[in-house]
C-alpha cells in the first residue's frame, strides 16, 4: 500500500450525517429516474491497467453454522455431542466430511478447512462485525464502529484511479446483514445490492441494461441539466464531494446503458445444464451469479445463504427453540452442497483460481453439546409448538471455515479442536487473522493500512489484532 492510505496522509472523512445529506442535495436531479437503488452506486475501485485485481467471493452463513455437522465431525463423541450423521471419506486420504456434504466430498482436494476459528463475541451482531469489520467490542450496536473488509477494499482501490469497467466493484447479492456497512467511510463505498430470488423466471436486477435509446438521451439531458444547476455550489465544494457525485451518476448511468452490465447479471445467458448444476433454487443461483460477475471483473462479492431454505426461521440459528437442528441441517443440505461445491468447481475449471478466493463461513459454530427445549412453532424443520427438540446454540470457541481458490494450498485440514469439539486447540486463528488473510489476498498489507474514524483519529482496517494465516496466503 502506498503512503497516501497511512494515517499522516489520510483525507478527512465527513461523516455519515454529512454525506448522506450530500448525497440528498446532489441527486435531487434524479429523483425522477425511478433509480432506487441509485444511492448505492458508488465510487468504484481499480483502474482497468492491464493487470488482473484480485477478487474475493464470501458465502455467508447467518446464525452460524454446525461444524460438528459439517466440517468437523467428532464420531467418537458421546451422543451427547456427535449428532446423528455418520463420517465419510472424502477424495482426499485421511480427510472426512460429515455425511451431508458428499458433492463437498469429492472436490475435497480443492478445499482447505480451518477447523480452529475462535472469538470472543457470542452474539449474532457482534460476531458478524468481529468476523467481517474486526470490531472485538462483544456489544450489539445499532450501526458498525468500523467498516467491513468489503467497504475498506472499495475505498483503497477507489485510490488508485478511476474505474473503467462498468460493472461495480462491489455487489452483495442478498448479502449479510447484521449491522456491518461503510461506518466512517460513508455511503459512497457500500456495495450495488442485488435482492430478490434469482431462480424465480421474472426475475430481474433493476436499474441495468436500458435498451430504449430514447429513453437513455433522455436521461443524459436530465444530467447535463444537474451539472449546469449546481456551477454556484461547486464554488463552495472544497471537500471536492460534487466531484465524487458526478463519479456516481456516470457509474449510474454506466449501469443503465452498457450492455454488458446487462448480460453480466442476466442468468438466462447460461446454459440449462450448468444452472442445473447449481440448483434450481434461490442459493444455486445467487452462487452462480457470484461466479458470473467475478468473472466479468466485479472485485468484491457477498452472499448470504439465509431464507425459506434454511427452515422455519430463515437462518442457521439452529436453537431448539427455532429448530429441530438435525432436521434443519438435513433440510438445508443439499442445496447448501450443491451449490457451494458448483461454485468451488466452476472457480477452477474456469481459471480463476488465483486470481479469486472463495470464503465460506459463518459469525460462529454452534454448541457442540446437543441441548433440548419446546419448540415455538411448526415449519420446515420444526416440530409443533411446545415439542422438546434438539438444537445447539451459538458457540464462538471453536469452529469452522472452508476456503478455496485464491493460490492457496488446498486438501486439507488447518488447525484443530479438541475432542468434543469445544475448543480450538491447535493453530488457533482469530477474527483478527480470518480479515489479515484476506486483505493479504487482496494485496493489502493489513498491518500498515490506517483510515480516520468519526473522529478523525488514525484507525487500523483490522481493530482485532491479527496476521494473515501462512497456512492460506496463496
Amino acid at each position: 500500500m502506498t503512503d497516501q492510505f497511512h494515517a499522516s496522509s489520510a483525507a478527512p472523512c465527513l461523516g455519515p450525517q454529512a454525506r448522506r445529506g450530500f448525497l440528498k442535495m446532489g441527486l435531487a436531479g434524479f429523483a425522477s429516474l425511478s433509480l432506487p437503488d441509485v444511492l448505492r452506486l458508488r465510487a468504484e475501485s481499480a483502474p482497468d491497467n492491464g493487470q488482473e485485481k484480485k477478487a474475493v467471493i464470501l458465502v455467508w452463513q447467518p446464525g452460524g453454522c454446525s461444524h460438528l455437522d459439517t466440517y468437523d465431525p467428532k464420531p467418537n463423541a458421546t451422543s451427547e455431542y456427535r449428532g446423528p450423521f455418520a463420517t465419510i471419506p472424502t477424495n482426499v486420504p485421511g480427510m472426512e466430511f460429515s455425511e451431508l456434504l458428499p458433492l463437498q466430498a469429492k472436490i475435497a482436494d480443492k478445499i482447505a478447512v480451518l477447523r480452529s476459528m475462535r472469538h470472543g463475541s457470542a452474539g449474532h451482531s457482534p460476531g458478524t462485525m468481529r468476523m467481517l469489520a474486526g470490531d472485538p467490542d462483544t456489544r450489539a450496536k445499532e450501526s458498525p464502529k468500523y467498516p467491513d473488509y468489503m467497504t475498506v477494499t472499495k475505498y483503497l482501490r477507489s485510490k488508485e484511479g478511476p474505474r473503467t469497467n462498468p460493472l461495480p466493484s462491489y455487489v452483495s447479492i442478498n448479502g449479510p446483514r447484521g449491522r456491518i456497512g461503510p461506518a466512517y467511510l460513508g455511503e459512497a463505498y457500500s456495495s450495488f445490492a442485488v435482492t430478490g430470488d434469482p431462480n424465480k423466471p421474472n426475475f430481474v436486477v433493476p436499474n441495468i441494461g436500458l435498451s430504449n435509446l430514447a429513453e437513455v438521451k433522455r436521461l443524459g439531458r436530465r444530467a447535463s441539466l444537474r451539472q449546469n444547476l449546481d456551477t454556484l455550489e461547486r464554488a463552495f465544494d472544497q471537500a471536492g464531494e460534487l466531484k465524487a457525485l458526478d463519479e456516481f451518476e456516470t457509474q449510474a448511468m454506466t449501469l443503465l446503458t452498457n450492455a454488458k452490465t446487462k448480460y453480466a447479471f442476466d442468468l438466462n445467458n447460461e446454459d440449462d445444464r450448468t444452472r442445473d448444476r447449481y440448483g434450481r433454487n434461490t442459493w444455486g443461483q445467487q452462487l452462480l451469479m457470484t461466479r458470473r460477475l467475478v468473472e466479468a471483473g466485479v472485485d468484491m462479492l457477498s452472499t448470504s445463504l439465509s431464507g425459506p431454505l434454511c427452515g422455519r426461521v430463515n437462518n442457521w440459528d439452529d436453537h431448539a427453540v427455532n429448530h429441530h437442528v438435525f432436521d434443519a441441517m438435513r433440510f438445508r443440505s443439499q442445496a447448501y452442497d450443491q451449490a457451494v461445491s458448483a461454485l468451488i468447481e466452476d472457480i477452477y475449471e474456469r481459471g480463476l483460481d488465483k486470481r479469486v478466493l472463495v470464503v465460506v463461513t459463518g459469525e460462529f459454530g454452534r454448541t457442540p453439546k446437543i441441548s433440548y427445549q419446546p419448540s415455538t412453532g411448526a415449519g420446515n424443520a420444526s416440530s409443533p409448538a411446545g415439542t422438546k427438540q434438539p438444537g445447539r446454540d451459538h458457540w464462538p470457541r471453536g469452529f469452522s471455515n472452508i476456503w478455496a481458490g485464491g493460490g492457496i494450498e488446498t486438501g486439507r485440514f488447518i488447525g484443530a479442536t479438541d475432542k468434543l469439539g469445544e475448543d480450538s486447540i491447535e493453530r488457533v486463528c482469530g477474527a483478527g487473522d480470518f480479515l489479515a488473510t484476506i486483505y493479504h489476498h487482496l494485496g493489502i498489507d493489513s498491518s500498515k493500512v490506517l483510515l480516520r474514524d468519526f473522529n478523525g483519529r488514525p484507525t487500523s482496517i483490522v481493530v482485532d489484532p491479527g496476521k494473515p494465516i501462512p497456512e492460506l496466503m496463496g
